[in-house]
């Protein structure tokens, strides 16, 4: 079986944590060239896949005809750029969350993708794991009746990523948790309940944490680069809630950082037959015969399932995503409206 040629843009914290080790245990995937403004960075990634080609230049990546994929894994404010340039020329596209940090610019991802013919999916990696697939069957079995009402979050004690650099830098990356963290969750909630269209929002952000200098006690604040005096212009703390067309509502939470007992990952969904809440991977369903709980052995993380499933299910095998553009613009509209509720203090309507 030919394998996928793939060049990696941005080889930050998420690849060399993530995306590399996923992509050495995918036998389709080949990678060819790297990419990174710090190309000591490229270079490393490189050795670790074997990649003959680095760059400092996407566009140079970009203008190599074999390279059937690119991974986009920069600051968040270059995901729809350079995504759209890497539709132009040809390539499929996978990319790191948030798809884009406005509307405009997700909007233009969507139609690069359509234009093109080629494939573009987002990191959602949580659907991956073997207690969501458990969770979505089991609410397509119509188990769990009508799902009317759900919460989601992810709270942290103290966990701000590259404090100081690009990702506390609105201007970059969007926002701080809610673009950061809110993508996991509310994805995988809004994909359990079947996809419904957000309807209107409400949200407010906080920041009360960015002259805190305590260290950080998530691993997953590992990504990014801190900077000694930079920028700290978004939230550490989103709350807020999402309507959708068919009624369900659905109630979020993200921090950064927050005075609570622990850090916490959460999707709580509330149906008219039984209720579900994953937590940190783990299921528990909720019946009237009694509450129990699957049991699951996920050896692969999300992020590596996800990536294979675009290489070898949808490149490869020619199925259909399991995400499509529409997802990502909804999400986007969902993110910078909360924001721009938070802003105005009522409201908004996304219809």
């Amino acid at each position: 079986m030919a394998k996928i040629k793939i060049g990696i843009i941005g080889c930050g914290g998420i690849v060399r944590v993530l995306h590399a080790p996923a992509f050495q245990n995918i036998e389709n995937a080949e990678i060819v060239a790297t990419c990174d403004v710090i190309k000591e960075r490229a270079q490393n990634i490189a050795k670790q896949l074997d990649a003959k080609y680095v760059f400092t230049d996407y566009k140079e990546l970009l203008a190599m005809p074999d390279i059937d994929m690119v991974d986009i894994c920069t600051p968040n404010y270059l995901h729809s750029v350079i995504a759209i340039d890497a539709l132009k020329s040809g390539k499929h596209v996978f990319c790191e969350k948030p798809d884009a940090i406005s509307v405009e610019n997700v909007t233009a991802m969507k139609a690069a993708a359509e234009q093109s013919g080629n494939h573009l999916m987002v990191m959602r990696n949580n659907r991956f794991a073997e207690s969501s697939k458990y969770a979505k069957q089991y609410i397509e079995d119509g188990k769990c009746g009508d799902i009317y009402a759900g919460r989601c979050g992810w709270i942290r004690r103290r966990g701000i990523p590259g404090k100081g650099g690009w990702f506390t830098t609105k201007a970059q990356s969007g926002g701080g948790p809610l673009i950061d963290l809110g993508v996991h969750m509310i994805d995988l909630a809004v994909w359990l309940m079947g996809n419904p269209a957000p309807v209107a929002v409400s949200g407010a952000i906080f920041n009360k944490f960015a002259d805190d200098s305590a260290v950080a006690d998530s691993v997953h604040a590992q990504f990014g680069d801190s900077q000694m005096g930079g920028s700290f212009d978004v939230e550490d703390l989103a709350m807020g809630m999402i309507r959708f067309d068919n009624g369900a509502i659905l109630q979020i939470e993200f921090s950064w950082a927050s005075n609570i007992e622990k850090e916490d990952i959460f999707v709580e969904l509330r149906g008219s037959k039984a209720g579900l809440n994953w937590r940190h991977g783990a299921l528990t369903i909720y019946t009237e015969d009694g509450d129990y709980k699957p049991i699951f052995n996920d050896r692969k993380s999300g992020h590596e399932k996800n990536l294979a499933h675009f290489i070898n299910d949808v490149l490869i095998g020619g199925k259909a995503p399991t995400f499509v553009p529409m997802q990502g613009v909804n999400m986007v509209k969902i993110l910078t409206s909360i924001y721009e509720s938070a802003k105005q203090g009522r409201e908004i309507s996304l219809v």
